[in-house]
């Protein structure tokens, strides 16, 4: 922190001092000025990390932990170009680009070059949503057919009078369909906001409908992030882009942020689109359109995303009135039965305690992190189809220099013996267990039925729709660890008479857990 000096009048006292006095005041003030600056200048890079720390979420028995470097791992998934904010204490104290918006090109990227960042829009609209709740003009809890007048909830035969609220469509509990929705190339036209609620063409997903009745289960819904979105725009009179801009991109001073769609070539310093081999697509312009905007039409920077993150912090901490505390609190709080916040989802405990959200769209993907307590945090934004596991790798970099054990690494071990072959068989879901224990199981592991095999010392799960079944790392004789998006840990339950009755599937980071018989 810079030391200030302020000059006194004649008659104070420290003009009253004696001249060697003030000489030896004169050095030590500058010496401690001194100090600071040292200190300053030799504050650590919080970004250092990417030089060496990139590394799995789980790792094999005897395998030692990797630490890449950014550079290499950009090579290995050919993903051109990276975009990274990091927070401390609820502020950005440093963004950096690294490689080039655009394979073959010398266009570097930087902080405040543009990315698509899928689904991470749900939180900037989210926000704007909490905006309008703090002025009165909206409410949490009212059922949203009040405030719709261009599209109605759709009544079924399971729902019949349909009753939603926004804090359902924020925390994915509403009950409607459509996890995500495709990308728009150049030239292909757009759907109005009715087209994609009704499935219409030139929409190409289909019409959002209820698949369960509202408020009983955690199923991730693009769909109902598209029914809020209608919300703030038929209560409004405005686009959610200029909804946005006046409650959110203006007052945090994120400038570069928009709804726009397509995006205007104009704007300039846009990160190009491509594919999993590292291949620009999207041409001539080099990027899709997104008719979605409050479920995943955000462009963004990694400047703007990170005073996202540092404003949402700074409300729940009460040092700033972007939103009222308490719906800061709410937005961090989860909502049964699922792991979402009003917008972000939820994951540990105390001083770990942190808010996310990733983001895919067909060419590039994302990934947010704040922990609100201590005010670190973090922005993620690639060019690239292969960016989701990328993203994961730094994260766990830039989490491991937090020091907060939220994203620990897994080892699993060698079997000391080989696992029991009346592990394999065919398991059923018990739909007994409470959603307010499946939480996000019931979205992120919904299968309603599995197949264990094991074959030569491994055991392997089949999933309904995959052509052949995934190995499963050991934790233990009985415990099991699969890696991806989520880790997913597998326990088999084997009872007092020595029988294998089922198999328990759990979440960790989501607390949540579902439990397959044996059939």
């Amino acid at each position: 922190m810079p030391v200030t000096f302020t000059q006194r009048g004649h008659d104070s006292a420290a003009h009253r001092l004696p001249a060697t006095r003030m000489r030896w005041l004169a050095l030590a003030a500058f010496a401690a000025t001194a100090a600071v600056q040292a200190q300053t200048s030799a504050a650590p890079n919080p970004l250092a990390v990417l030089d060496h720390g990139l590394r799995p979420s789980v790792i094999a028995p005897g395998e030692a932990v990797p630490r890449w470097s950014l550079a290499e791992r950009m090579r290995h998934y050919k993903v051109p170009g990276v975009a990274i904010a990091v927070l401390k204490n609820g502020e950005v104290v440093q963004v950096a680009g690294y490689g080039v918006r655009e394979a073959g090109t010398q266009d570097k990227v930087d902080g405040d070059t543009l990315f698509s960042v899928g689904s991470i829009s749900k939180v900037a609209t989210a926000t704007t949503t909490l905006r309008l709740v703090a002025e009165g003009r909206l409410d949490l809890d009212r059922n949203v057919d009040d405030y719709l007048e261009r599209w109605k909830l759709p009544a079924s035969a399971d729902v019949p009078q349909p009753r939603v609220s926004l804090r359902m469509l924020m925390s994915h509990t509403a009950g409607l369909g459509v996890h995500g929705f495709a990308d728009y190339q150049p030239g292909e036209p757009l759907p109005t906001l009715v087209q994609v609620l009704e499935g219409q063409k030139p929409a190409k997903g289909e019409a959002v409908r209820f698949k369960r009745a509202p408020g009983l289960v955690n199923d991730y819904s693009g769909g109902g992030v598209t029914v809020e979105q209608a919300v703030i725009e038929d209560a409004t009179g405005k686009s959610l882009q200029q909804m946005a801009q006046e409650q959110v991109f203006a007052p945090l001073g994120m400038r570069r942020s928009t709804f726009e769609s397509p995006l205007s070539a104009a704007r300039g310093n846009i990160a190009k689109a491509h594919n999993g081999d590292g291949a620009a697509v999207a041409l001539p312009r080099g990027w899709e359109s997104f008719a979605e905007a409050g479920a995943s039409g955000l462009w963004t920077s990694a400047n703007d995303l990170g005073q996202l993150v540092g404003g949402l912090i700074e409300s729940y901490q009460g040092r700033s009135d972007f939103l009222p505390q308490p719906l800061a609190a709410a937005m961090m709080t989860p909502v049964s039965p699922g792991p979402f916040g009003l917008g972000p989802r939820l994951g540990g405990v105390g001083m770990g305690r942190h808010f996310f959200h990733m983001g895919a769209n067909e060419s590039y993907r994302a990934y947010l992190e704040g922990y609100p307590e201590t005010g670190d945090g973090y922005a993620i934004l690639t060019n690239g189809t292969n960016g989701t596991e990328l993203s994961f790798e730094i994260r766990n970099a830039l989490s491991d220099a937090i020091g907060l054990a939220a994203r620990p690494l897994l080892r699993s071990v060698a079997p000391r013996v080989p696992p029991s072959p009346d592990y394999a068989g065919h398991y059923k879901l018990d739909t007994a267990v409470p959603m307010d224990l499946r939480r996000a199981s019931a979205d992120n592991f919904d299968y309603a039925s599995v197949r264990v095999s094991v074959v030569g010392g491994a055991v392997q799960i089949l999933l309904p729709g995959q052509d052949k079944p995934t190995p499963l790392l050991p934790l233990g004789p009985a415990q099991f660890v699969q890696a991806g998006m989520y880790t997913i840990l597998f326990e088999f339950r084997r009872d007092a008479w020595g029988k294998v009755r089922g198999m328990s599937v759990s979440i960790p980071e989501a607390d949540s857990v579902a439990y397959y018989a044996r059939e």
